[in-house]
C-alpha cells in the first residue's frame, strides 16, 4: 500500500505544458490520489448521492438548457479552441448532466461517488487506476502519435489523438483525450481498484476556492470507502505558480 508521501510524490510531478495554458490561460486542475479503498458494488451511501446529484441537476435544468450552464459553456469554448466539435464530443461534465433526468448511471460505489460530486460541483472528474498508471500525469498538446487504448463496436483498439488536441498522457500513451472527454480502456477504473487518481477540471467561472472545495467533498467521501484509505492532493494552473 502506498503512503501519503509517496501519493504526493506523484502528484508534484504533475506537468501541465505551456502550450494548455496558452489555450486557456484560466485553466486549473486539481489531482487527488488516494490508496486503501476498499472495492464496492454501489450501495446506499452512493445512491443518495447520486439523487442529490440528480436533483441538483434537474433544478439548474430547470433555469436554463444544459449548454448554457456556466462551467459547460467554458468547457465548449474550450473544446473549439483546439478543432473539437462540442455537439459531437461533449465534456464529461456536460454528458452526465444530460442524464441526469434519465437518472445518472449506478456503476459501483467508487465511481457513482465521483460522478455525484462532479453533477453536485459542475466540475468536469475523471478517475484512474494507479496501479496501471505509468509515471506522473502530463497534460499536453498532442503530436498524434501518442496511442490510446480504447474501445470500439466492443473491439479493442488503439487510436490516436489529433495533432493539437489537449489530452492528459502518463509515460505509455494517452489517458484521457480531449481534456475531459474519453478515458482509456487501459487505466480505466474496474470493480478491484484499490488505489486510484482524480482529476478535477476547471475554467472561469469556476474560482480556485470552489474547486478546492469539491476536492475536499471528494476526498471527505473516499475516505470513508476502507478503514486505511490514505490521500494526497496538487493543484496546478492559474496563480498557483505550479505547472
Amino acid at each position: 500500500m502506498s503512503s501519503a508521501a509517496s501519493l504526493q510524490k506523484l502528484l508534484d510531478e504533475t506537468h501541465v505544458e505551456p502550450a494548455v495554458f496558452e489555450l486557456r490561460p484560466d485553466y486549473r486542475a486539481l489531482l487527488i490520489a488516494v490508496d486503501g479503498l476498499v472495492p464496492g458494488p454501489s450501495d446506499e451511501a452512493s445512491n443518495t448521492l447520486l439523487e442529490k446529484a440528480e436533483a441538483a441537476a434537474q433544478a439548474a435544468l430547470r433555469e436554463r438548457k444544459v449548454e448554457h450552464l456556466p462551467h459547460v459553456a467554458a468547457w465548449r469554448e474550450a473544446y473549439q479552441s483546439f478543432g473539437a466539435k462540442p455537439n459531437r464530443t461533449r465534456n464529461s461534465l456536460e454528458a452526465l448532466v444530460r442524464r441526469a433526468d434519465a437518472g445518472l448511471p449506478r456503476v459501483n460505489r467508487l465511481t457513482d461517488l465521483y460522478n455525484a460530486v462532479s453533477v453536485l460541483h459542475q466540475i468536469p472528474l475523471g478517475g484512474e487506476d494507479l496501479d496501471r498508471y505509468s509515471g506522473p500525469p502530463r497534460l499536453l498538446r498532442a503530436t498524434g502519435q501518442e496511442p490510446f487504448d480504447t474501445v470500439a463496436s466492443g473491439t479493442p483498439l488503439v487510436e490516436y489523438p489529433e495533432t493539437g488536441e489537449v489530452v492528459w498522457c502518463d509515460d505509455e500513451g494517452v489517458t484521457c483525450r480531449r481534456w475531459n472527454w474519453r478515458q482509456g480502456r487501459r487505466t480505466q477504473l474496474h470493480e478491484g481498484t484499490t488505489t486510484a487518481l482524480f482529476i478535477l477540471d476547471a475554467l472561469g467561472p469556476i474560482t480556485t476556492e470552489a474547486l478546492l472545495t469539491a476536492g475536499e467533498d471528494l476526498t471527505s467521501h473516499l475516505l470513508l470507502l476502507g478503514p486505511d484509505v490514505v490521500a494526497a492532493q496538487h493543484l496546478v494552473g492559474a496563480g498557483t505558480g505550479l505547472g
